[in-house]
């Protein structure tokens, strides 16, 4: 398939940045053109009330202090249009501190740091160590691969889909064996570095997602160079 136009929504891309995540929405924005899908990008910041009208809405991670302020303007002016979004089955994806935004909150010793609650999730800043390095996560469509690097500790409900199983690294908690969280359209993970370079087959599956048709609809590109970062990822994964 070619054609067709991708509306693309990043919340607080000038704040929630911290490890270059930006290139997520490069990824998304060069397939679809190399597609002749026209890409249409908005930002949403602080007080501005989002719009339910994108397919795609894409929220990166921060430091401590810019998650909270995030954390306020988005129940604020946002929580009611991406719950909207989440229920007319737009795409919602969430990495690392996006990720605990979706949840339900954070918190960080006495403090609780209010979520949208999108996904069934609490996460707590833990006194240990931080939990870093590469990654390795199947998923029920495929292996992901990337960095991880987070000092939260993410507890998924009974009855909360993770996003899939971790095969290296540490993942939701560093024990239950699982990282991120998912619905069918909404998805949260600690995977960066950043997340869709390194895995273009997923950067298909929300583009797909988000025009409604399935990833095999898609014209093949020319992934030569996508699949040598993936395998250099895959390798400092040990895999």
């Amino acid at each position: 398939m070619s054609g067709g136009t991708l509306r693309v929504c990043a919340l607080y891309p000038e704040l929630m940045n911290i490890y270059a995540d930006r290139g997520n929405l490069l990824m998304l924005k060069r397939r679809c053109a190399w597609r002749s899908i026209d890409f249409v990008l908005t930002t949403s910041s602080l007080d501005d009330h989002l719009r339910d009208e994108h397919q795609i809405y894409y929220l990166g991670g921060g430091q401590d202090a810019d998650q909270r302020r995030c954390a306020a303007d988005m129940v604020r002016t946002k929580a009611a249009a991406l719950r909207c979004a989440a229920d007319r089955e737009a795409v919602v994806l969430g990495v690392c501190g996006g990720y605990q935004l979706l949840g339900h909150s954070y918190e960080i010793g006495a403090e609780h740091v209010e979520g949208v609650g999108l996904l069934d999730v609490v996460t707590v800043r833990a006194d240990g160590p931080r939990l870093i390095g590469n990654i390795a996560v199947e998923l029920d469509e495929g292996v992901i691969v990337g960095f991880e690097n987070h000092a939260g500790r993410t507890r998924v409900a009974d009855g909360q889909s993770p996003l899939g199983r971790v095969l290296r690294g540490h993942g939701n908690d560093g024990h239950s064996g699982f990282e991120g969280a998912r619905t069918a359209n909404v998805i949260g993970t600690y995977v960066h570095g950043p997340l869709l370079p390194k895995n273009a087959w997923l950067c298909d599956w929300l583009i797909a997602r988000g025009l409604g048709i399935d990833p095999a609809e898609l014209d093949p590109l020319d992934d030569a160079l996508e699949d040598a970062a993936r395998a250099n990822a895959l390798h400092a994964a040990g895999l």
